[in-house]
């Protein structure tokens, strides 16, 4: 049986407290693609019942035949896996030579896919993928797992559970930013508060670390650049505002940008990566304009081109504009400079009364998981110029167009993970390529909600927050 790819978990891990959050909705497999990155999945394996003396199994490596990709399969098992009335009924953990594996209940097809120690006991079966997605038939490690007695069952019925509210800001750097180089921005450096365009201007400009918060209000005249040097973090106090201004980090590494409404940029972007700046964070913020002054007047939320690298957008508000976030751009030079770059993550984010671009992709590789989108007229996600777009539990409710790669005659983009988001009330995906399997090089299961609780969560944690 065909295990559903929104039954996954996020752990939320403040002591030793696991949440699962699970889907309803059965999953096939995307058709052969771009090939898939490693990645590695981690040591994840808890379960969300109270325990009482495991007892250790183990696993004869006879027993053990190939089930598709990096998926193995053993069996029977002496208790009762998961199922789609109980997604996270099983209390398994998986061990490779002792070391525990996981993360657990993971949808079939991510365990053939990406593998990396991910498994799932699901019936009287149990289906794994060893670390390194060797085969444990005849790698020579010792496979063992452990069963436990719960005193609570876990829940019943669809699998949904009561979904945790975001975080007030985020505590933990995700995805592509935190690849690589760590993205800590001015940590260590010399804090100033500033509350003018001048002060403004020049406390973002150089390369030492420094942290630069914003208080109230700071205006400029629609279209004012405001170059941000390397090293820098610059959040906005409660209810701070930069207006008519446009942020340019060109040439530049290692800035985070955090709590800050911005509004009514014109031109270009609110804010602008671009020249191979790489390693940046934008969190808990706000971006709108109007819909009332035209398509071409104001300028995109974000943009992110020209060679630009390892990038997170998390927990931000996109509302009001007609165009919303671009990735990469075409220029003569376009697919030299950008190819095997434009790695951006976004994560909860919410979008709502938009045109299109939520975002649109050239030449990149982007991940998507776990963003709302809500009411837009045109299309929400566009894969452009051979870039590709990975999808994990997105949710699009009253969406025209949720994906497409039928832009303009352009050269088209390809998507994976399509099949694990939700489709509410919208009009249908105008996909012309053949789906991938591409998925980022980093481990993220672990992290996913369930994409039936995506728009209480991103609701409630999106956007500016008191500090």
């Amino acid at each position: 049986m065909q295990k559903k790819s929104l039954e996954r978990r996020r752990l939320v891990s403040f002591a030793l407290i696991a949440v699962f959050l699970a889907g309803s909705c059965k999953k096939n497999a995307d058709a052969p693609g771009i090939p898939v990155d490693s990645i590695s999945m981690g040591s994840l394996s808890t379960s969300n019942a109270a325990s009482v003396a495991p007892t250790v199994y183990s696993i004869n490596s006879s027993t053990i035949r190939h089930d598709d990709g990096h998926a193995y399969k053993t069996g029977p098992i002496s208790n009762t896996g998961d199922s789609n009335e109980k997604p996270t009924r099983s209390t398994l953990k998986l061990y490779e030579n002792g070391v525990a594996l996981g993360p657990a209940h993971i949808a079939h097809n991510d365990i053939r896919d990406i593998g990396r120690g991910a498994f799932s006991h699901w019936g009287p079966d149990l289906y794994f993928s060893a670390s390194d997605n060797s085969s444990p038939i005849n790698n020579g490690r010792k496979y063992t797992y452990t069963l436990t007695r719960t005193a609570a069952s876990a829940p019943s019925g669809s699998g949904s559970s009561t979904a945790p509210v975001g975080p007030v800001l985020s505590t933990e750097l995700t995805g592509y930013a935190s690849v690589g180089s760590s993205t800590r921005g001015g940590k260590g450096g010399k804090t100033v508060t500033v509350a003018s365009f001048a002060a403004f201007k020049a406390a973002v400009a150089s390369n030492t670390p420094k942290v630069v918060y914003v208080g109230g209000t700071i205006k400029g005249t629609g279209y004012d650049p405001v170059y941000v040097g390397s090293n820098t973090t610059l959040i906005g106090k409660t209810g701070a505002v930069l207006q008519g201004m446009n942020l340019y980090l060109f040439t530049v590494n290692n800035v985070i940008i955090q709590n800050i409404t911005f509004k009514n940029y014109v031109q270009e972007c609110g804010v602008y990566i671009k020249f191979k700046s790489h390693h940046i964070w934008v969190d808990h913020c706000d971006f709108s304009t109007d819909r009332s002054h035209g398509w071409d007047y104001w300028g995109k939320d974000i943009g992110v081109a020209e060679g630009a690298d390892f990038v997170t957008i998390s927990w931000n508000r996109f509302h009001d504009t007609n165009l919303s976030v671009l990735i990469g751009s075409v220029t003569s030079d376009a697919a030299a400079t950008n190819t095997g770059k434009l790695r951006v993550t976004f994560h909860h984010n919410f979008w709502y009364n938009i045109g299109e671009r939520e975002p649109t992709l050239m030449f990149g590789s982007i991940h998507m998981y776990n963003n709302y989108h809500l009411n837009n007229s045109g299309y929400s996600i566009g894969a452009r110029y051979r870039g590709t777009v990975r999808t994990d539990n997105e949710y699009f409710s009253g969406c025209k167009k949720p994906l497409t790669t039928n832009l303009d005659g352009d050269p088209v983009g390809y998507f994976s993970g399509t099949s694990t988001n939700i489709y509410s009330n919208c009009g249908a995906n105008n996909i012309t390529t053949s789906l991938s399997k591409w998925v980022p090089g980093y481990p993220y299961l672990y992290l996913l909600n369930a994409a039936e609780n995506v728009p209480g969560i991103v609701k409630a944690g999106a956007g500016p927050k008191t500090l």
